[in-house]
């Protein structure tokens, strides 16, 4: 089963525009994403390659078969229960027995996480987003010299500052362990006699130790930080994998209304964190958004950071209060999904059979 062939025959079951068309969020400048359902033909069914969902090319046009549609209803997963809530004015084809498949069938206190619990991870992520934006990291890495120290006077002075001063050179020095002391080294200097060098290359994870001569004098203590160089290759990593796997349009966006978040995917969390509440609330979902003005408000940059994350904590307290006392049940019934799907498929597969006996 292809992309193509689900909207061949009687293989579609519900063909929806969604995202932020479907929700009313919409600009002159937004794709349009479309969803749906699909049935697997009887004989793939039963056979061994199960198709759960397909998608084209671009991945904005996404069709899940039903039981994998079923499941994820089940889940509660939002993408899912928004598709079942489509506005009428999004609904491009809806298959009559679809009609007995209705969000308020699944809805239950997994909303909290689903929801609002994803709406938190993509706070988190906006921090992260706002760090990166505002602290660069020089594409020329740094190296393990960066993070070394020797004791100078009743301070420090950086190594690299302290070998330009005296004109030698890292190759040229050697480091012994100083017993009981972590991080701790004596540094020894030789311009004929061999040593290692502080570090074997710009790629170097850590120090190298070297052998000195009996009776050697140490030139100074040096530290190496070896945490913070851990930490700071984890960050340059995620920077520059960030850097380029970023949506340049979006990011050229963030910089311009000069908030330094990622307003459309801030805007998208309080969507979920509204919906989360409507849920717990209304016990429905509200897919097309009547606080549109507030939420493209938060994507053209109108609010300060710190005061979007205020709102959100703000938001969560009261989502917090809402699903302790919801009359929602734990999470849906397993049992009433499975049955429903096996009455969908078995009558889905009767009407088919039948379409072709009249053909025939």
């Amino acid at each position: 089963m292809t992309f193509n062939d689900i909207k061949q025959g009687s293989f579609l079951l519900l063909d929806c525009i969604s995202g932020s068309r479907a929700y009313g969020l919409h600009t002159e400048q937004s794709d349009t994403d479309k969803r749906g359902v699909f049935l697997l033909p009887q004989k793939q069914f039963y056979g061994l390659h199960y198709t759960e969902q397909v998608s084209n090319d671009s991945n904005d046009e996404v069709y899940y078969e039903l039981k994998r549609f079923i499941d994820l209803l089940v889940k509660n997963n939002p993408n899912i229960l928004e598709l079942v809530n489509t506005p009428k004015d999004c609904v491009l084809y809806k298959h009559p027995l679809m009609e007995k498949v209705k969000a308020e069938l699944f809805l239950s206190k997994l909303c909290y996480d689903t929801f609002a619990g994803y709406a938190q991870s993509q706070v988190k992520k906006a921090r992260g987003l706002n760090k990166k934006i505002v602290n660069p990291m020089d594409k020329e890495r740094k190296t393990v010299l960066d993070f070394c120290y020797v004791v100078h006077q009743q301070g420090s002075l950086p190594l690299k500052v302290w070998l330009a001063q005296k004109e030698w050179r890292q190759e040229d020095c050697g480091l012994v362990n100083i017993p009981h002391m972590k991080d701790l080294y004596a540094l020894y200097y030789s311009a004929n006699h061999p040593l290692r060098g502080v570090m074997s290359g710009t790629d170097a994870s850590d120090v190298l130790l070297s052998s000195v001569e009996n009776g050697a004098e140490p030139v100074a203590v040096m530290s190496f930080n070896k945490d913070g160089y851990s930490k700071y290759c984890k960050d340059y990593k995620a920077y520059w994998n960030w850097v380029e796997e970023r949506n340049e349009v979006r990011y050229e966006n963030t910089v311009e209304h000069g908030k330094n978040y990622d307003a459309k995917n801030m805007m998208h969390t309080f969507r979920l964190l509204l919906m989360a509440e409507e849920i717990a609330r209304d016990g429905t979902i509200h897919v097309r958004r009547s606080d549109r003005d507030f939420l493209l408000k938060i994507r053209s940059g109108h609010y300060e950071y710190e005061d979007l994350i205020y709102k959100v904590n703000e938001k969560m307290e009261t989502i917090d209060a809402l699903y302790q006392k919801s009359g929602l049940p734990d999470m849906p019934d397993e049992t009433k999904a499975e049955m429903l799907l096996a009455e969908l498929r078995e009558e889905l597969y009767r009407q088919n059979a039948l379409k072709h006996l009249k053909a025939d």
